[in-house]
């Protein structure tokens, strides 16, 4: 059984995937407002695999006997000056929520909560993919600066992502 502030903080967590989807759709929308499409795309694709973390502790808190409270989602930022601006944001977003989940690990291993800190360590290494994947993208876009051929050329890159 979890205890009530173990219950609370991921259940909080729950609320930060959740923004975290929102703010990679609204990424999405935006790179779409600029006919980037494959940078949509992957966005897209970002914005689902954040709702399948929360959902994964969605159902977590279940399997340990716990009570789920969704919390309000924040609205997201909808506009950035770029796409370098827009990857850059994703990338300090990803460093918080890596700061969140080592938090939580903190949290479970204080309290000796063992079935809750080996479920964690997914998400830890998760974040580890996150922020490269993020890092990259961010390195590649300021190798590219203003050109408009290595943009499309990128956008091309990443709406291959499956």
């Amino acid at each position: 059984m979890l205890s009530k502030k173990m219950r609370d903080a991921l259940n909080e967590q729950i609320n930060e995937e959740y923004f975290s989807s929102y703010l990679y759709l609204a990424m999405a929308a935006y790179f779409k407002s600029i006919n980037l499409d494959g940078f949509a795309h992957w966005m897209k694709l970002q914005s689902n695999e954040e709702m399948i973390h929360a959902m994964k502790i969605y159902d977590y808190i279940f399997e340990r006997q716990g009570q789920v409270t969704l919390l309000a989602i924040g609205k997201p930022q909808s506009e950035w000056k770029s796409p370098l601006a827009a990857f850059e944001a994703a990338y300090k977003h990803e460093q918080k929520i890596t700061g969140l989940i080592n938090k939580l690990a903190n949290m479970a291993k204080a309290e000796k909560d063992h079935a809750t800190d080996i479920f964690l360590n997914w998400f830890v290494t998760e974040q580890v993919e996150e922020e490269a994947h993020a890092a990259e993208i961010v390195d590649r876009l300021k190798m590219i600066k203003d050109s408009p051929q290595g943009l499309f050329m990128f956008d091309s890159i990443l709406g291959g992502r499956k």
